[in-house]
């Protein structure tokens, strides 16, 4: 996966207005909640995807998703009985526990089970892996130079159906592509976090750029593709992103208010395909990515067979396949990423050669210009008509509450996607 590959053709919706924003990561800045208050109401894009309905059917039970991250703090009320023993790919003493916040609240995010006031899990039926890297910088867990490409093997040798990755690097190696790989051939759904530099750059990022890997965009409650949310032909489906209570940092003690970014999407998206395998559990990988992809949520205007640099196939809509059917599983060898048509089991394509900014596509194949109008709420509803409605799909958007500067670099070239 060397510079100078061919570029992989995409047939994308150029949308005409720019991103603007601002980069985020952690959660200094942001306000912070007590422990005791319900973070349930603050998180609302469970009542969007009508997620009491989903539950009737499927909480994510029988499935497990690994979540390579900072650790995962197992004793959190909202964590307890959902974590599984995991693996510690920076070798630094075997222990899986979390240093910084951000594993747990992606954890969270997934599968918690809101006891306590806690965050409240999409899939609380779902069992976390926990795969600890150096996500956070640590000087401490600073001993593996690869530990991301360790821990995604680590999670390939898992009995997790689902990796879940909220972090990125504009830098690729060799051995980062062969890990990805070789997570694909063991039958894998790979999600990982396209950026949160998409106005300072917006360079690639991988592993979210690799064929592979299903790259995960940000939206806000309007169905705004978030102002940081990195664009282009890596961008394969949207998750809710801004404004999403996390863990303020690894005293445990209080939740922030305000968080955004495509680490949060990623693990709601996660989550979304948890939902939907655990439903079908004798689907393959492939199968639960193209029900996730055509029933995701589309804006007015929004041409068959295009896809969106900004959005993919659309926002996740859980609730569209399960509650009322959308989306048909199709070849179980199948895959449905645009850069893996034709190849089968765990043949890949060789990726395209790293590039900012997003590819144009045709005029007649863009979306509206304009702003659409109608219920907000569409934009992760599962109870809209199958076209999505009126989706409310803009570009751009009120920046959310907490606007961070900066970035953490991990041995020059490991970059959080918070």
């Amino acid at each position: 996966m060397a510079a100078g590959t061919t570029h992989r053709p995409r047939r994308r919706l150029t949308w005409a207005l720019a991103l603007a924003g601002a980069w985020t990561i952690g959660f200094a800045g942001m306000a912070p909640s007590a422990v005791a208050e319900d973070m349930r109401a603050k998180q609302w894009y469970l009542d969007a995807m009508h997620v009491d309905e989903i539950w009737k059917k499927t909480t994510g039970e029988g499935i497990k998703v690994a979540v390579i991250d900072s650790g995962v703090n197992a004793s959190t009320p909202s964590l307890k009985g959902q974590v599984l023993k995991g693996v510690d790919a920076t070798t630094v003493n075997g222990k899986t526990d979390d240093n910084d916040g951000h594993g747990t609240s992606m954890a969270e995010l997934i599968a918690g089970t809101g006891r306590g006031g806690g965050l409240q899990g999409l899939a609380p039926g779902v069992k976390i892996i926990p795969i600890r890297t150096n996500s956070s910088g640590s000087q401490e867990l600073k001993k593996n130079p690869w530990d991301m490409e360790d821990g995604i093997r680590a999670a390939a040798d898992s009995d997790a159906q689902i990796i879940s990755m909220s972090f990125g690097t504009p830098y690729q190696t060799q051995r980062l592509a062969d890990a990805v790989k070789y997570a694909h051939s063991k039958g894998k759904l790979l999600l990982a976090a396209v950026g949160n530099s998409g106005d300072k750059g917006n360079k690639r990022e991988y592993p979210a750029a690799y064929p592979e890997v299903v790259g995960v965009a940000a939206t806000d409650r309007d169905g705004k593709v978030g102002e940081f949310s990195q664009h282009g032909s890596f961008v394969d489906i949207a998750a809710p992103g801004q404004d999403i209570p996390n863990w303020c940092d690894a005293t445990f003690t209080r939740y922030c208010d305000g968080a955004q970014g495509t680490s949060s999407a990623t693990a709601i998206a996660s989550a979304s395909a948890a939902l939907i395998w655990s439903a079908h559990p004798d689907w393959t990988a492939n199968q639960v990515l193209r029900v996730m992809f055509e029933s995701a949520g589309k804006g007015e205007g929004w041409k068959p067979g295009t896809l969106s640099n900004y959005l993919g196939h659309g926002i996740v809509r859980p609730g569209a396949h399960i509650n009322r059917g959308l989306g048909k599983p199709g070849d179980p060898n199948v895959n449905p990423l645009p850069d893996m048509k034709g190849a089968e089991g765990g043949a890949s394509p060789a990726p395209s050669t790293p590039a900012s900014g997003a590819a144009s596509a045709p005029a007649s194949s863009q979306a509206p210009q304009s702003k659409p109008t109608g219920d907000s709420s569409v934009a992760v509803s599962s109870e809209k008509a199958d076209g999505g409605g009126q989706l409310g799909l803009v570009l751009g958007g009120v920046a959310a509450a907490a606007v961070l500067a900066g970035g953490v670099f991990l041995i020059a070239r490991k970059r959080r996607s918070s």
